[in-house]
């Protein structure tokens, strides 16, 4: 077996959290009188970060210099709310049972908060995940390759014997930033035809397939 640990991103790679994201930001921002954003349009937004997200939103509203408070209320208000439509994406549950029973640790770099990414996890993929890297004040958010290293050296494991996994190119060049494979997947918030076009080296569309592929 090729991979002794394989770094999955969250958002649109485990979890189809758009909906809980978007209400919240939402929320947020009708708090401060900004017009909102449809579900889609908030999942463009999604990859860097909350602060990132709320900052995209923003901008063009003329409320830019609100930014850090808008960011700080939709924090809060996405931990309040962050598994009311929250699910994760058909197959996931039964791939990382497969791979962790094959001897595959299993680890998550998010820039989701770390509280968040903890909370989150613990309710929909409970057992299924060894090691939960969220957003930490002082590593660097992806693509920043810090917390993919951080996973690694939890484990001990080399980055010739790990693959990251994710939905965007935030995901593909923070897997390449840190030495190891990386594996795409259209089901989450980004198409296959965005992907390719950002040179993903692979692009999986199912659970099945990816399980198949890490496990070759």
């Amino acid at each position: 077996m090729k991979y002794k640990l394989v770094i999955f991103d969250l958002d649109g790679t485990l979890l189809d959290t758009r909906g809980d994201i978007a209400r919240a930001l939402n929320m947020t921002l009708k708090e401060f009188g900004i017009r909102t954003l449809s579900d889609d349009i908030v999942g463009s937004y999604v990859g860097n970060g909350a602060y990132k997200l709320v900052e995209r939103s923003v901008s063009g509203t003329g409320r830019e210099d609100e930014i850090p408070a808008i960011a700080k209320s939709y924090r809060q208000n996405y931990q309040d709310y962050c598994l009311g439509l929250t699910r994760p994406f058909p197959g996931v549950v039964s791939m990382l049972e497969e791979l962790r029973s094959n001897g595959i640790k299993i680890a998550v770099n998010s820039n989701k908060p770390q509280k968040t990414s903890e909370k989150v996890i613990s309710a929909l993929l409970p057992g299924l995940i060894d090691h939960i890297q969220g957003q930490l004040s002082g590593v660097g958010v992806k693509p920043d390759p810090a917390g993919a290293i951080r996973c690694m050296t939890e484990f001990g494991i080399l980055p010739s014997e790990c693959c990251f996994v994710g939905d965007s190119e935030v995901d593909i060049m923070t897997g390449t930033n840190a030495g190891v494979d990386v594996i795409c997947v259209d089901w989450g918030f980004k198409t296959h035809e965005f992907l390719a076009e950002k040179n993903a080296p692979v692009i999986c569309s199912d659970a099945s397939s990816l399980t198949e592929l890490l496990l070759s």
